[in-house]
């Protein structure tokens, strides 16, 4: 069982649950609230670096680090495409883009993107550790 995977898991999850996303007269919003299905993909992808960990798998772990990092990108993306796309029926370039300011990115991104890298920088353990374990 690896800490480092276990603690990269937990941050990531935390971190869907922090707000990401102020919307204003509306409050913060948590992973599920953006979009539920990106919610449950995102916690899937969780669970696998959870998984990965207690398997012993780095390479399971550094693949859930990865693609929680894919689906930041991917989730950042979408809330811009969305909050720009939501006002389009204003006619004023300058007037959407006031709109779209109501919407902010909040600091549980940073959370989730410090879980998916300690979940990256997850090494093997060299042969000479496994040696050490086994003799004692």
């Amino acid at each position: 069982m690896r800490a480092q995977g276990i603690i990269g898991s937990a941050l990531m999850a935390i971190g869907g649950l922090c707000p990401l996303v102020h919307v204003t007269f509306i409050g913060n919003w948590n992973y599920f609230q953006v979009d539920t299905s990106l919610g449950i993909i995102f916690y899937i992808i969780v669970m696998l670096g959870l998984a990965g960990s207690l398997l012993n798998k780095t390479g399971m772990m550094r693949t859930a680090g990865w693609a929680g990092i894919a689906m930041v990108i991917l989730t950042l993306a979408a809330v811009w495409l969305k909050t720009h796309d939501a006002f389009s029926f204003l006619h004023f370039k300058k007037l959407i883009n006031v709109a779209s300011h109501l919407v902010s990115y909040k600091w549980g991104w940073f959370i989730i993107l410090a879980g998916a890298l300690i979940l990256v920088i997850v090494r093997k353990k060299s042969l000479k550790q496994a040696v050490t374990v086994t003799e004692l």
